[in-house]
């Protein structure tokens, strides 16, 4: 891995868009997403043809509901938003609920299909399924964005064990050096070094 990579900073992506039927809420709810953490990396208007709504909901042709949602989701605008957050897919799933809406109502009263759906057809919002359904999606609303592959575990450790653990080592360590006055402070340091460093460096005071 060069260099260069390690110089990046990745956080999760998702895509949502604010469905025709709940296009009248949309400063609510995106109010709501940013409450609830998430960066608004990019945002769009824009009205789908039927024929860009076969192409965006592709792994759903064949099934019986498909043409009733190309015709819904090209009636009318909708909003597409790029959201980054840790576990982006996951956390906006778990805040727009479920697409059923008679279960999104019993289950999870406050999720937002529960609060702005009316039907399991429209139900407000739409997020991506997984995260590389992410990565289809938000390249199909967004053609011009650049979409960086996902760290492994691997590459996270090296990169935190290669920069980030020894600037820590250095600063806590000249901290040390100083003696600070304040006790507070000098239990921090001792916390940072036991949880960071798992061959529990020997801290002199």
């Amino acid at each position: 891995m060069d260099q260069n990579s390690h110089s990046r900073i990745y956080v999760e992506r998702t895509l949502a868009i604010i469905k025709p039927d709940a296009i009248h809420r949309s400063e609510e709810i995106e109010d709501i997403i940013l409450k609830s953490g998430f960066t608004i990396s990019q945002k769009r208007k824009l009205q789908l043809s039927p024929e860009q709504c076969s192409d965006f909901y592709a792994d759903q042709y064949g099934k019986i509901f498909f043409p009733s949602l190309t015709a819904f989701m090209s009636s009318g605008p909708i909003i597409a938003l790029t959201l980054a957050h840790n576990n982006a897919v996951a956390h906006w799933k778990s805040i727009i609920g479920p697409l059923n809406i008679n279960k999104a109502r019993e289950t999870l009263p406050e999720c937002l299909r529960a609060k702005y759906g009316t039907s399991d057809l429209k139900n407000a919002l739409h997020g991506s399924e997984s995260f590389h359904a992410a990565e289809r999606e938000i390249k199909f609303m967004f053609p011009n964005s650049v979409i960086e592959s996902f760290p492994s575990r691997e590459a996270t450790e090296e990169y935190l064990s290669r920069y980030v653990n020894p600037t820590l080592l250095r600063g806590l360590t000249e901290l040390c050096k100083h003696k600070p006055q304040n006790p507070c402070l000098c239990c921090l340091l001792v916390l940072y070094f036991t949880a960071l460093f798992p061959n529990k460096p020997q801290i002199c005071m």
